[in-house]
């Protein structure tokens, strides 16, 4: 579904990212973990060219990545990106929010896009916030509606940079069990989180980053129990001793 080969990012003399090679398969929930400033977001911007790699080749679901705007349309429909902030439009009403992509991008009916926004936000469990505006919900009520909005446009592969991070300790949770949710169902995600313990529950495949480049790819059960890297052992140690 998702194919990186050889991918580097620069900015300036700085490097981003480092010959960065990884396969994501569809149905297959990848989590990509790591301290700060390892590449990590990077990584998943590049994947729907909210940044543009330098080098290598990113495929997603069959279309190449480049500078083809044909192209990052495709892709762009295909993959769903839910960010730290919410970047929900403050003077739009919750229901408005999710039903204006369909409408532009997809064409679809004012009453049909509504009628996808209200089941979608059934899903995430808030379809009494529709009317509201994101200024009147919680900080977990405005990231399930903005888990809701990118499930608008039907995406086959979700992405997740630190979904959680902007977030206080009792929301936490309730972000996460709709992600678990998604996950069960099926979605082909690839997540960047420091939350292990929801990684442990829902993850086939960890990736652990460092300066840049992918130190250790294991299956979870595996990257847990025994990780192989001296780097993913102290991580894991520092992170799971908070």
């Amino acid at each position: 579904m998702v194919s990186l080969k050889s991918v580097t990012k620069n900015y300036d003399d700085y490097v981003a990212l480092r010959d960065i090679n990884l396969d994501v398969h569809g149905g297959e929930k990848v989590i990509i973990c790591g301290p700060s400033g390892s590449g990590k977001s990077t990584l998943i911007r590049c994947i729907n060219r909210l940044e543009a790699h330098n080098g290598g080749q990113i495929i997603v679901d069959g279309v190449e990545l480049s500078d083809d705007t044909k192209n990052l349309a495709t892709i762009r429909s295909e993959v769903g990106m839910v960010f730290q902030q919410f970047n929900l439009f403050p003077h739009m009403s919750i229901l408005d929010n999710l039903a204006l992509a369909p409408m532009r991008v997809r064409g679809m009916s004012r009453t049909d896009a509504e009628a996808e926004a209200m089941t979608l936000l059934e899903r995430v469990r808030i379809p009494e916030q529709a009317l509201k505006y994101p200024g009147q919900l919680s900080g977990g009520q405005q990231q399930r509606v903005a888990i809701a909005r990118a499930l608008c446009m039907k995406p086959r592969i979700l992405l997740f940079d630190e979904p959680t991070s902007a977030l206080d300790p009792e929301m936490i949770s309730e972000v996460l069990d709709v992600m678990a949710e998604l996950a069960a169902e099926g979605m082909t995600m690839i997540c960047v989180t420091h939350e292990m313990g929801f990684a442990r529950k829902v993850a086939d495949t960890m990736v652990f980053m460092d300066q840049g480049q992918i130190v250790e790819k294991a299956p979870a059960e595996q990257f847990f129990k025994n990780p192989e890297n001296e780097r993913t052992k102290l991580f894991l140690d520092q992170i799971l001793s908070h």
